[in-house]
């Protein structure tokens, strides 16, 4: 029986974050793939809080939240570290991921999720966040350095999700090499590190995945 276990989905960019982590500092472990509509009773069992993924088991005992689970995994398996020694930058770090969370992934899923004003809007709060990341990135190969770590694993949704997916659902590009170049420079080489382009899912089916979810989006949102 596997020490490690990793309750995912196929197309969910949060427990991707765990896979890279766990790839990245050579741990093997169990995936469990989980159906969200049909929920195991095994799910419900290690959270019955939120209900959803990712959830690390080890040796029995579960964690959740991604961000969470990324610092379980640096305190336990201590090869190839994500976060930094020096406090100040550690801090840094948690804030700017919590940022991506909190503020550049809601902005960028408004504008995949609207049209219009509303899309318009969107847009300009999305590009706001994302300048603040461009000016972190400044002499940086990675967020946090010359070697990929927890702000680039946190982050990396950005590389093939907006950059790939969500452009060809919407038809607009929002991280753009002119207004972008660092960020644009980042997304290349991230994905191109082994332990991330060999783990992505499927893009053709998240394009049409994310397609029917904005097309049910704006379909609620027509005037009846």
């Amino acid at each position: 029986m596997a020490e490690v276990k990793l309750f995912r989905t196929w197309s969910s960019p949060f427990p991707l974050r765990i896979v890279w982590a766990l790839k990245l500092k050579g741990v093997p472990y169990e995936t469990i793939y989980e159906d969200l509509s049909n929920k195991s009773p095994l799910l419900l069992q290690y959270n019955p809080i939120h209900k959803k993924v990712p959830v690390l088991v080890h040796n029995g005992k579960p964690i959740v939240e991604s961000l969470v689970i990324l610092e379980y995994i640096d305190e336990t398996w201590k090869e190839n570290p994500l976060l930094p020694e020096d406090p100040l930058e550690r801090a840094a770090a948690r804030f700017w991921a919590k940022f991506g969370d909190e503020k550049v992934l809601p902005s960028i899923w408004e504008s995949v999720t609207n049209e219009g004003k509303e899309q318009e809007e969107a847009i300009l709060k999305a590009k706001e966040n994302l300048k603040y990341l461009e000016e972190e990135l400044k002499g940086n190969k990675f967020f946090g350095g010359e070697k990929l770590g927890f702000v680039d694993i946190a982050l990396g949704w950005l590389a093939h999700y907006e950059s790939s997916v969500f452009e060809d659902v919407t038809g607009m590009k929002l991280l753009t090499e002119e207004e972008f170049p660092l960020l644009s420079a980042w997304k290349l080489t991230f994905a191109d590190a082994p332990i991330i382009k060999d783990n992505w899912p499927s893009r053709d089916k998240l394009v049409a995945k994310f397609q029917a979810i904005r097309e049910d989006h704006l379909l609620k949102k027509a005037p009846k």
